[in-house]
C-alpha cells in the first residue's frame, strides 16, 4: 500500500515528466525544421556564402527562441492546469523564469507541486543545450561548405613537402 509521501510526490513527478515529454516533442520539431531549410542552402550552393551563412544563423536562432518561448507557455499551462497558478499571464512569467534558471521568490508553489520547478528548469538546461549545438552544428557545417575542396589540396601539398 503506497503512503501519502509516496502519493505527494508521485503526482508532480508524473505531470513533470509528461510536460518534460511534451516539451522534448516540440523541441525536436524546431530542429529538424532548420535542417531541412540548411540542406536547402547546402543542394542549391548557398551554404558557404557569408551573407546567406550570418543570415541562416541569425534566423534560426531567433526560431529556436520562439521554440524555447513555446515551451514556457507549455509549462506555464502545466501550473495553471495544476491549479498553482490561476492566471496563464503570471503562470508564463514563473514559467521563464525557472525555465531559464533564472529563479524567482516573488511566485512559491505548493509543497506539493514544488518538485515541478526542478523539472521544468532541468528540462530548460536540456533544451537550450541542445539549441547550443544546433546552432554550432550549424556554424561549422556553413564552415566546412566554405573551405570545401580547399583543405584536401593543402593536405596533399603538406604530405608531398615532408
Amino acid at each position: 500500500m503506497a503512503t501519502a509521501n509516496q502519493l505527494e510526490v508521485t503526482a508532480p513527478v508524473l505531470v513533470g515528466l509528461a510536460f518534460a515529454f511534451l516539451t522534448i516533442v516540440v523541441h525536436a520539431l524546431f530542429p529538424g525544421m532548420i535542417v531541412r531549410v540548411a540542406n536547402h542552402l547546402v543542394m542549391r550552393g548557398r551554404a558557404g556564402i557569408w551573407v546567406w551563412d550570418i543570415t541562416f544563423v541569425i534566423g534560426a536562432t531567433l526560431f529556436l527562441l520562439v521554440g524555447h518561448l513555446v515551451e514556457i507557455a507549455l509549462w506555464g499551462l502545466s501550473f495553471v492546469w495544476c491549479g498553482e497558478i490561476s492566471s496563464f499571464v503570471t503562470a508564463l512569467y514563473y514559467s521563464a523564469a525557472t525555465y531559464t534558471t533564472l529563479g524567482d521568490d516573488a511566485i512559491v508553489l505548493s509543497a506539493r507541486w514544488r518538485l515541478l520547478a526542478p523539472i521544468e528548469a532541468a528540462v530548460g538546461m536540456l533544451m537550450f543545450g541542445l539549441s547550443t549545438a544546433m546552432i554550432f552544428a550549424l556554424i561549422r557545417r556553413f564552415i566546412e561548405a566554405q573551405f570545401e575542396g580547399q583543405i584536401d589540396p593543402l593536405l596533399k601539398r603538406r604530405k608531398e613537402a615532408l
